[in-house]
């Protein structure tokens, strides 16, 4: 069952705010990345490049975690522990283009590199506790 963000934290999800997202290695060792986050109204959603270590992790272990802390007060947070429930590139690259839009003001992705194809990771929440 899939865990519900409090309506007071839901203008987390909305800011230009850098998610850290967390795979597991092989050695069950944390891996953490920054990423854009996107939330679709039931899972969250982080676009990436097929192949990277992310990308690894997660088609071996799909538990991940993430934490959104707001840039105006950084002890209000919102951490979720959950799942990937669902890796497609149907739509990635669109999806990557929308998230441009939002975080750089920009139409197109422009750090794409030649041959990158791009991957969208849906997460769904079992856990998620904020503070602030």
């Amino acid at each position: 069952m899939s865990a519900t963000i409090p309506d007071a934290y839901l203008d987390l999800l909305k800011k230009n705010i850098f998610a850290s997202f967390v795979t597991l290695m092989a050695d069950g060792s944390p891996q953490v990345t920054p990423v854009w986050i996107d939330f679709d109204g039931t899972y969250f959603v982080v676009n990436s490049a097929l192949g990277r270590m992310k990308d690894r992790n997660i088609r071996r272990d799909p538990r991940v975690a993430l934490s959104l802390s707001d840039p105006e007060n950084p002890y209000r947070y919102l951490e979720v522990r959950g799942r990937v429930v669902e890796i497609t590139q149907d739509g990635a690259d669109e999806h990557v283009n929308a998230m441009a839009k939002k975080y750089l003001g920009q139409d197109v992705y422009p750090f794409r590199q030649p041959g990158e194809e791009r991957v969208i990771y849906r997460i769904e929440a079992d856990r998620i506790s904020t503070m602030g």
